[in-house]
């Protein structure tokens, strides 16, 4: 394939990565070596959607990160990949990770950059090698255009591949929840929903620290070893402290993103909450220490907590076509719950 020389003249369109009023700066620049533009984002987003990069054709990112559901997997408790394989876990929703130090439910990827190489490779996954991606790519008249216009030549490898994803999904920024416009002085709790947030407060902001609503840790929570066996963090340390460790997943869009906990065991917040006041596992010799007490709450409070976390829904987030996919308008699903801001 012929290869233009780079357009020393070449300008892409910046963008600027704005940070919500009142939140700390991501710990790493991810913008630092990979500069933020339009038409990176573009070929960031084409690459999200295209099932092609899979080995049948038929997976992409979005498979099992779809908007309607803030970019986690409705509905599903295990994700599926290619030839509609299970994976061992659910699938984490891609909220806000520009924040992230950690990603996966087991921390095993500490840069945004290079996390796309382990779903494309992952033979359950999307099962494909780097290589054929590659060649697919290069053979897309419509991939030579793109990846010209974000990088000033029609050269496609893998670290500018990665690049233009990275800069997609750190786009996918939520911050306009009711919880958000309350903060901002823009809406009102409600009574139930205030009573919720005070309750949240007390029992549940030491792990899922405001304004991004995870403190990105891993922690053990008193689960059990599931069938998988899957021990989380100590496969990736090999340290017996981190048996059971997860990654402390965000709650923002909580109500859109279940089923819950890292293999989609509960179904609903309300079995959530009662996980944490009932059946931590407080045998466990590596439980995190700020659950040796399980929380102490009353039906009601487990009523208004439900309430408060029902604000944290971005319907905004969740319907920016922006985001979606270039032949997706409006998505509608009967079965989805009800956006409530």
């Amino acid at each position: 394939m012929y290869i233009s020389a780079k357009d020393e003249h070449h300008q892409p369109s910046p963008l600027k990565f704005d940070i919500p009023k009142g939140w700390p700066k991501p710990s790493k620049n991810i913008f630092a070596k990979n500069k933020l533009t339009e038409e990176g984002f573009q070929l960031g987003r084409k690459l999200f959607y295209d099932g092609n990069l899979s080995a049948d054709g038929e997976v992409s990112c979005a498979s099992c990160h779809q908007q309607f559901a803030a970019f986690a997997n409705y509905d599903h408790d295990l994700s599926h990949g290619v030839n509609n394989a299970l994976s061992i876990r659910n699938a984490p929703a891609l909220i806000n990770v520009a924040w992230m130090d950690l990603l996966h439910w087991d921390g095993a990827i500490n840069h945004l950059e290079v996390q796309p190489l382990a779903p494309l490779t992952n033979p359950i996954e999307m099962g494909e090698s780097l290589e054929n991606v590659l060649k697919k790519l290069k053979k897309d008249t419509a991939y030579i255009r793109m990846f010209t216009a974000a990088f000033g030549d029609a050269e496609i490898n893998s670290q500018r591949m990665l690049k233009a994803m990275a800069q997609f999904v750190s786009s996918l920024v939520s911050s306009n929840s009711k919880y958000d416009k309350v903060m901002r002085g823009e809406a009102q709790f409600t009574d139930y929903e205030q009573r919720g947030y005070e309750t949240f407060k007390r029992n549940c902001n030491g792990c899922h620290k405001e304004p991004l609503f995870t403190d990105n840790r891993m922690r053990n929570n008193g689960q059990h070893l599931n069938k998988k066996l899957d021990i989380g963090f100590q496969a990736i340390s090999l340290r017996s402290e981190d048996s059971l460790k997860f990654k402390v997943p965000t709650l923002r869009n909580v109500q859109l993103t279940f089923p819950y906990m890292h293999d989609g065991h509960i179904y609903s917040l309300f079995q959530v909450i009662d996980h944490y006041s009932k059946n931590i596992d407080t045998t466990q010799t590596r439980l995190d220490p700020i659950l040796k007490k399980k929380i102490n709450i009353s039906n009601k409070e487990r009523i208004e907590l439900v309430y408060f976390l029902y604000t944290l829904t971005d319907s905004s987030f969740v319907r920016n076509n922006r985001f979606a996919a270039d032949h997706i308008t409006t998505i509608k699903n009967p079965h989805h719950p009800q956006l409530v801001n």
